[in-house]
């Protein structure tokens, strides 16, 4: 049917309108999402540090109870997760993170998972970003627009690398309901060919955190920057409303040495024991004891 003129004109002033006020909205122009088409989550898309902008994936699983906590995981090595417009990760796709995120939905959690800023691609990605009072505002922007989708509580969980970034948001104002980090990177390289691979989660300041705090590691972890020995250090100086440190035990991933034992799929990434540390994170998040 062609409407008479005088109705399209109508129609298209309200169009016009709607399209106004959508685009006026704060909330639009600070993040746009794109809705899930059979992909991994719905993909967010926020504005950063000097017009950048960081993609996050929102997952939520298909039956979460009201009040669930959501959980913005934070990735190792140099952060870049290269995101698709169907929120999948083409990097760091054996992350310990990456690797578990059937894992915590089936917990009950939603999940955000956090790229590098458009700004800091490739390999090295973050590189000494992470460790910046920028990267936290960053992450500050990521979590004030998931307060603005939901009222449940926000935790932040990083792995190796991503423990910095994680420990960085969490000491400042306006940061997560609670904390854990998994394989900490407590020491760095002296000497090397990248100075911010010497930056650690004591450079920041973990006095500030005041949010509960879990930190997990592998007792036969031997790569060289996340030392299962010196986790109890990190909660030394935190003053999380709760603290836990634990050191697992087992799995499937051998004994590598060497930054080979660094890698994803080896006790530092918890491999073969995904089930049993996602489980101990979500009873930590949920106030009890891992």
């Amino acid at each position: 049917m062609i409407l008479p003129r005088r109705a399209t004109v109508a129609h298209a002033a309200v169009l016009v309108i709607l399209l106004a006020a959508a685009f006026a909205s704060p909330l639009f122009a600070q993040s746009r999402a794109v809705p899930p088409a059979g992909g991994c989550g719905e993909l967010v898309s926020v504005e950063t540090h000097g017009r950048s902008r960081t993609r996050y994936a929102l997952a939520h699983p298909k039956a979460t109870a009201s009040g669930q906590p959501v959980l913005m995981l934070l990735a190792g090595g140099g952060g870049h997760l290269d995101l698709d417009d169907n929120g999948c990760p083409r990097a760091l796709t054996a992350n310990f993170l990456v690797r578990s995120l059937a894992l915590f939905h089936g917990t009950g959690f939603a999940t955000a998972l956090v790229d590098a800023p458009s700004d800091h691609p490739g390999e090295d990605g973050l590189k000494g970003f992470r460790i910046t009072s920028q990267h936290a505002d960053d992450l500050g922007k990521v979590i004030a627009d998931l307060r603005k989708r939901s009222s449940s509580p926000l935790w932040v969980v990083g792995t190796s690398r991503g423990t910095i970034s994680a420990a960085n948001v969490a000491a400042r104002p306006a940061g997560p309901d609670g904390l854990v980090l998994t394989s900490a990177v407590t020491s760095g390289a002296k000497g090397g060919m990248r100075p911010w691979a010497t930056q650690t989660v004591f450079d920041l300041g973990l006095e500030a955190i005041t949010a509960p705090v879990l930190v997990v590691g592998h007792a036969g972890d031997n790569c060289p920057r996340t030392p299962a020995s010196l986790m109890s250090s990190i909660t030394a100086r935190t003053n999380g409303a709760r603290e836990q440190v634990v050191a697992v035990t087992g799995g499937s991933g051998g004994a590598p040495t060497g930054l080979e034992a660094c890698g994803a799929r080896t006790p530092h990434g918890f491999l073969g024991q995904e089930a049993a540390v996602v489980a101990g994170i979500g009873r930590f998040i949920r106030g009890g004891r891992y």
